[in-house]
């Protein structure tokens, strides 16, 4: 029998928390089944840490944000933002509800195409497209919304090797934000975004037939959205008047917010997240008052990520060691860092613990398991007691922490997707053979082996 470990006693506050509607903190309400399953079979049998898909939640995300839009706005298309988690099996999933892809990158382009998506119904946006990759998309029919002069440029110059007007869409930004998101497309306030639209224009090698605008991300006001949508309305009006333009579509986006709770707010999701229907009424009603008549109503793209994929996914992680901190305060280091979890940057994390570990809680420092001081889970958290090989759960990470983790000092963890009781394993485990395939030694850098063959 495995010895208990020792600790030495210490006097500490505990308290049992804001009851709920079962009797109990909600920390403490054991989340032993995830997705249908148990969450120590799972891990026995796929490790630790785990991220889990719940492939029926991920569709009815979809559904729902379809069903809001689609039903305010006629001509409605969803395309999802490949960057927020681009595995191809959710993306071939999303897909299969209808979704497009918006991709920002080659990378992400050649995804979209692996995966049988044709090039009408990507959307290529971002400040970097090198030539290549634009000469590719225009040939393939892709929607491309221009950033900045120099892309301008190079299309032109696109424009006259394929020897035909080619259709664009233009990426405006506003004064909506504190701080505004200036780096991306062509300012309306300070003119630039006229100045823009009338060079491509006069130019006569290229067509705009699109606007684009994207407010941000985890934007949870949708009087900044409502700001975006009369903008985009007003400044259609303008060059349509002054330049001739008729659109054929419109572009508002993505930046939605998902259900976690920002590390600087100081009330909760549950309160401050609007939902899909709320985000749909403010910006179709706007839209549809704008230049335009029954017969030629531009099609409508919004382009969400977190709002598909961050709830349907949660991690499953493992406790490490505890120890008491300096001025009292217990410290837990689990098996997840900041590595696979860089959204911890912006999100106050739930931990729900897997055994029933009773109802006093803890105030609590999450640590990760990587050997760098920063690695910082959850600057406080109310957790009921929990040991070494104790399991936790952290609901609602599917967006960025898949496509932005790196191997650092562990490596990236499987991720699994639940699909009518089936489980099947859409990222094995990597391993080391995987992460070095790419290095090599030269033979003058065998310096130590040489010596020690002397």
């Amino acid at each position: 029998m495995e010895k208990k470990s020792y600790v030495k006693p210490t006097i500490v506050r505990h308290s049992i928390g804001v009851m709920n509607k079962y009797g109990r903190p909600p920390a403490t309400v054991p989340m032993s089944r995830l997705a249908g399953f148990d969450v120590k079979e799972l891990v026995a049998q796929y490790g630790s840490p785990l991220y889990v898909l719940s492939v029926n939640q991920l569709r009815q995300q979809y559904q729902n944000l379809f069903r809001a839009f689609s039903t305010r706005y006629p001509g409605t298309r969803v395309a999802y933002s490949y960057k927020t988690n681009y595995l191809k099996a959710i993306c071939s999933i999303l897909h299969s509800e209808g979704a497009w892809a918006e991709v920002v990158s080659g990378f992400e382009y050649d995804i979209a195409r692996d995966l049988d998506m044709p090039g009408d119904k990507i959307i290529f946006n971002g400040p970097y497209k090198t030539r290549e990759e634009l000469t590719r998309a225009f040939t393939e029919g892709a929607m491309v919304n221009l950033d900045n002069y120099d892309e301008i440029q190079v299309c032109e110059g696109l424009a006259d090797e394929m020897g035909k007007k080619l259709p664009v869409g233009v990426r405006v930004n506003m004064d909506l934000n504190n701080p505004p998101w200036h780096k991306f497309g062509f300012n309306i306030e300070a003119g630039h975004a006229y100045e823009a639209v009338k060079r491509i224009q006069t130019g006569g090698k290229l067509d705009v037939t699109g606007l684009h605008i994207h407010v941000g991300t985890y934007v949870d006001d949708v009087n900044i959205y409502a700001a975006a949508a009369r903008g985009l309305v007003s400044f259609y009006t303008y060059i349509k008047e002054q330049l001739g333009v008729r659109l054929k579509y419109w572009d508002m986006g993505g930046g939605y917010a998902s259900h976690n709770t920002l590390n600087w707010a100081w009330q909760s999701a549950e309160y401050t997240c609007p939902t899909v229907d709320q985000y749909a009424e403010v910006i179709c009603p706007i839209l549809l008052n704008g230049p335009f008549g029954s017969g030629d109503v531009p099609k409508l793209f919004i382009e969400p990520g977190r709002a598909l994929v961050d709830e349907p996914i949660s991690m499953i992680t493992t406790v490490v060691a505890q120890k008491r901190l300096p001025g009292g305060k217990r410290g837990v280091i689990v098996d997840a860092g900041m590595n696979v979890l860089s959204s911890v940057q912006w999100y106050n994390y739930n931990f729900q613990t897997v055994q029933d570990s009773g109802v006093t809680v803890e105030d609590t420092i999450l640590y990760g398991g990587l050997c760098m001081n920063i690695d910082v889970l959850r600057q406080s958290a109310a957790l009921p007691p929990v040991r070494r090989g104790e399991h936790l759960v952290i609901p609602h990470v599917g967006a960025y922490n898949i496509s932005q983790s790196w191997q650092f000092i562990y490596l990236r963890p499987a991720v699994i997707a639940v699909d009518d009781g089936k489980i099947h394993v859409i990222k094995s485990r990597e391993t080391r053979d995987y992460v070095q395939k790419m290095e090599q030694v030269p033979d003058e850098f065998q310096t130590y082996r040489t010596v020690n063959r002397k």
